[in-house]
């Protein structure tokens, strides 16, 4: 039974995985989290329930998967040789404008894990582990070549302060996330946290 599971799991090509993926970004920035059914995705999709729920499980995985998908590469694939040039390159893979839509949308989803417990469990397995654990890598690179102090306390709280920068400049400033505040970010706050000089 696990293998014929396995096996309708697999017909749906990649393109068509990509296809998906997008509507339900498109739907998400439409309606919102609590608003998204998977009667709407089918339509927009021109799916069948039945096939959604055989190959994600449910709204919330599809989403955070969704989500994941969008993502420009992995973030441990970005190696220039310093972790100042990391983290730049990491800030320079979605221009400002991508930015600021991810940005909307992903506020709209923070607020959904609140009242929605299997969407935070999906957003936890399927994106905050996962960039966690590369974050980690990036910061273990930057170690081996000396950049970092392997008892550096900051390192714990990197990812918390990206997304921290990232998800507050619109409260604070009234202004969207953009690459310039990002790298200004980079230098003035989380490089000097991690004990990097960035002259």
């Amino acid at each position: 039974m696990p293998e014929v599971a396995t096996a309708r799991r697999s017909r749906i090509t990649p393109e068509r995985e990509a296809e998906l993926y997008e509507a339900v970004l498109d739907l998400l920035r439409e309606v919102g989290y609590d608003a998204l059914t998977m009667d709407a995705v089918a339509a927009r999709t021109r799916s069948s329930k039945a096939t959604l729920y055989r190959q994600w499980g449910g709204k919330a995985e599809l989403v955070a998967k969704a989500i994941r998908h969008s993502k420009p590469g992995r973030i441990a694939d970005v190696d220039t040789g310093s972790l100042r040039g990391d983290f730049h390159a990491l800030v320079t893979r979605e221009d400002d404008c991508v930015m600021e839509q991810n940005n909307a949308l992903m506020r709209g989803l923070a607020m959904a894990t609140h009242t929605n417990p299997d969407l935070l469990k999906a957003f936890r397995e399927q994106l905050v582990e996962p960039e966690m654990a590369e974050f980690r890598r990036v910061l273990q690179r930057a170690i081996d070549r000396g950049e970092v102090e392997p008892d550096n306390p900051a390192q714990q709280f990197v990812v918390h302060m990206m997304i921290g920068a990232f998800a507050t400049r619109g409260l604070i400033d009234d202004q969207p996330p953009t690459q310039a505040f990002l790298r200004s970010y980079i230098d003035a706050v989380v490089l000097p946290a991690l004990g990097v000089t960035t002259s």
